[in-house]
């Protein structure tokens, strides 16, 4: 329904699509800036760096375009309208997710898509089957951790319900942090993402072996095939955090 309504006026949907992309864009555009005076950045070049800001935009971009209209819980429930979803034969979180869904959001994943093409002509990597594949599994696993932690950081608004900008630190900084190497951070920083909220899941530690770089905490080889392990994990987390959420919650009265 909500695509129908977006493509009745297709002139402003095109605008407002590329709009998105070219703001999404700028984010390359800075580290373009960046390499007009270094050749290397934490000892990863440009092509690399293009290749963990490509596998990255793209999970967060179609997490956003998937779940990111759970952002939108926090305004529900102080208005009361989440109580009419409570009652309506469907479950809530599809309910919520596809409330006002924007197929513009596509601009993220698409632009950033193109940069990981870019990147991967220019990258010195044998591309085995096993690196192709991972590839694959990076992209798919990295989409569904932040599909979780949308998720999962939006039932933080049942009981306060502002914090819909403490949700965007984790999901949006999150994905500024995997645009970047992380022999750029500190370890703890770095430990804090695999051991924490599993970020290095999406793309540093596949990236690793991809690109055939050292791991800068010393891990196991397996920590880098992982990220599926990580994304089931996640998804339990959050699947557990949104229904403690939703026994959680008392309805305005209205």
């Amino acid at each position: 329904m909500w695509n129908r309504a977006s493509m009745a006026y297709r002139a402003s949907f095109t605008m407002m699509l590329a709009a998105s992309t070219v703001i999404t864009a700028l984010d390359f555009v800075v580290i373009l800036l960046m390499f007009q005076h270094t050749e290397q950045l934490g000892g990863w070049s440009l092509a690399e760096l293009a290749f963990l800001y490509g596998t990255a935009g793209f999970a967060l971009g179609t997490a956003n375009l998937l779940v990111g209209c759970v952002d939108a819980l926090g305004d529900r429930i102080r208005a009361g309208t989440l109580d009419t979803m409570l009652i309506r034969p469907a479950a809530v979180l599809a309910q919520l997710c596809a409330e006002r869904f924007t197929l513009r959001r596509i601009g993220r994943p698409l632009q950033a898509l193109a940069v990981l093409g870019w990147a991967i002509g220019r990258l010195d990597v044998r591309w085995t089957a096993d690196k192709v594949l991972l590839l694959v599994v990076m992209l798919v696993c990295g989409s569904v951790i932040f599909c979780t932690v949308f998720i999962g950081f939006a039932t933080v608004q049942f009981w306060w319900g502002e914090a819909g900008e403490f949700q965007n630190a984790f999901t949006y900084g999150g994905g500024t942090l995997l645009q970047y190497p992380p022999t750029v951070f500190a370890k703890e920083l770095v430990a804090g993402t695999v051991f924490g909220l599993p970020l290095a899941f999406v793309n540093w530690l596949p990236a690793l072996h991809v690109l055939g770089r050292p791991d800068p905490l010393g891990l196991p080889e397996a920590f880098r095939f992982a990220s599926p392990l990580a994304a089931l994990l996640c998804v339990l987390a959050a699947g557990l955090a949104w229904r403690a959420g939703l026994r959680a919650y008392r309805g305005t009265g209205n």
